[in-house]
């Protein structure tokens, strides 16, 4: 969930220092910029998937103390809930048939981790939203054995000084006050890397952001919550209110909140780092010994720890990531916008219309954001949140248009054409594109199956709570047996 921390509560005098110091790397940051000392000779991809344990009766499990030791994988991590897992994937080139060998590996890892789970009576899920989440599971012993996890509980309540309100409104409606950032541990997604020279991050951001609306209408898997059928992709909501700092009266004076979209396109990744500095306070303010300025004048990258820590509390949908790997210095987008699951191939299917899209709009000659404003990207993105298989966008040169047909017509031999520039070979392009068609063609996505099944069992009779039980062990099946979602039967 980002760096680690030492201490969870913070004096005045730090946060004073903090600021001081999170300035100072800014600032050497953009000399770093100015003076083009980053790593530019790898092209390189990463991915991030977050997990859900259950136990034998479909609920919750929190053990994720237990269920890690015994994977005893530095790769599987703790998230915020005791009932979420984390796997990190070694970044990788696209080239050749890297997907299907990262496909055998991440099967492998998550076979691996299963039978750990299993030995402790959990079994792995992979899913937007744990659909058989209740509210009375996030009371008590919740929350992992991390301090920043604490820390940023308690950052986010002093900072409103009240409960957190959720209230989504969708198929049906969800009101609820929280008193913890409990509801955020429901989130849990894939993050898709994309290392970049820093002087094409500005283009690579802005294709991103026009990509995140067909992303959700593709890959949407968060229809439910707490019980309520809400939102196609519910955690995209869920995520903003979750962790929202903001009192009612802040919301009403504009005051943006930590999960953000954005407000504008962008000529360079400082934009974005300098937009988080101006606008978003600290929430873990710890500061560092390094003097970035000494650690750059003798030729090395520096961490610039306070600036990454910053970032790290503030969620974009598409995140500007500044890293260093065995001394030398990069930049990457990670693209938050996608739920996990349903299966390991579905996830690559993903990833691969993701970076084959982006390749293309980020090198077009008249490049879309050029033709269309940031308010319509913005718009797509809610829609496809909202609507999944059923959302509408606007896109320059078709109008309003389903997403099926944006990515039939132009979107997908985009994918295509990327992944080829990407040097990825045609058989590995076939597979994981002819998925993403065949969802395009049957109009089915993660969050239609689960709605559609649960819509099936209650006619059968099963009540709210027994339907998502038993909507989430089919989806079990389903999801071991690796075959794309649109193909899963709906019970008759």
């Amino acid at each position: 969930m980002g760096d680690e921390i030492s201490s969870g509560t913070f004096t005045r005098e730090q946060r004073a220092r903090y600021r001081a110091k999170v300035r100072r790397c800014l600032d050497v940051f953009e000399r770093m910029l100015s003076e083009h000392q980053f790593d530019t000779d790898q092209a390189l991809t990463g991915l991030e998937i977050e997990l859900n344990l259950v136990g034998s009766d479909w609920m919750p499990a929190m053990r994720n103390a237990e269920v890690l030791h015994r994977i005893a994988d530095p790769a599987f991590q703790t998230e915020l809930g005791r009932y979420n897992i984390e796997l990190n994937v070694p970044p990788r080139a696209l080239t050749g048939d890297s997907a299907r060998e990262l496909e055998a590996a991440l099967r492998a890892s998550l076979d691996h981790a299963e039978a750990m789970a299993n030995e402790a009576g959990s079994e792995i899920i992979m899913i937007g939203i744990l659909p058989t989440l209740t509210a009375d599971h996030l009371d008590g012993d919740w929350m992992s054995a991390n301090p920043r996890y604490a820390a940023l509980d308690d950052a986010v309540f002093a900072a409103r000084r009240e409960d957190l309100e959720l209230d989504i409104v969708g198929e049906e409606s969800l009101r609820m006050d929280a008193d913890t950032i409990a509801p955020e541990s429901a989130c849990t997604s894939v993050q898709l890397h994309s290392q970049v020279a820093p002087g094409e991050f500005a283009q690579y951001w802005n294709a991103a952001q026009t990509l995140a609306g067909p992303q959700l209408a593709l890959g949407a898997n968060s229809p439910f919550l707490f019980g309520k059928r809400l939102w196609a992709e519910t955690r995209v909501e869920l995520f903003l209110q979750a962790t929202d700092t903001r009192s009612p009266e802040l919301k009403n004076q504009g005051v943006r909140p930590p999960v953000f979209f954005g407000e504008r396109w962008i000529t360079s990744i400082f934009d974005l780092f300098e937009e988080n500095v101006r606008y978003f306070p600290a929430l873990l303010p710890e500061t560092t010994d390094e003097d970035p300025e000494a650690v750059l004048a003798s030729g090395q990258a520096p961490r610039l720890q306070e600036l990454r820590l910053h970032n790290g509390t503030v969620y974009r949908w598409n995140r500007p990531v500044y890293d260093t790997v065995d001394g030398r210095a990069h930049v990457r987008v990670e693209n938050r916008v996608l739920p996990a699951g349903p299966t390991v191939v579905d996830v690559l299917a993903n990833a691969a219309f993701y970076h084959g899209a982006l390749e293309m709009l980020a090198h077009d000659e008249r490049p879309v954001w050029t033709k269309m404003s940031f308010d319509a990207a913005h718009a797509n993105f809610l829609s496809g949140a909202r609507h999944g298989v059923e959302a509408q966008f606007y896109w320059p040169g078709f109008g309003e248009v389903s997403w099926d047909e944006l990515l039939l017509r132009h979107l997908l031999p985009l994918a295509h054409a990327g992944l080829e520039r990407r040097g990825v070979s045609a058989p590995v392009r076939e597979r994981y594109l002819g998925i993403v068609e065949a969802r395009c063609k049957t109009r089915r996505n993660g969050a239609w199956w689960q709605s559609e099944t649960v819509a099936a069992l209650e006619r059968r009779g099963a009540s709210r709570s027994e339907a998502l039980t038993g909507m989430l062990r089919l989806y079990s099946a389903g999801m071991h047996s690796n075959e794309p979602v649109h193909t899963w039967d709906v019970p008759g």
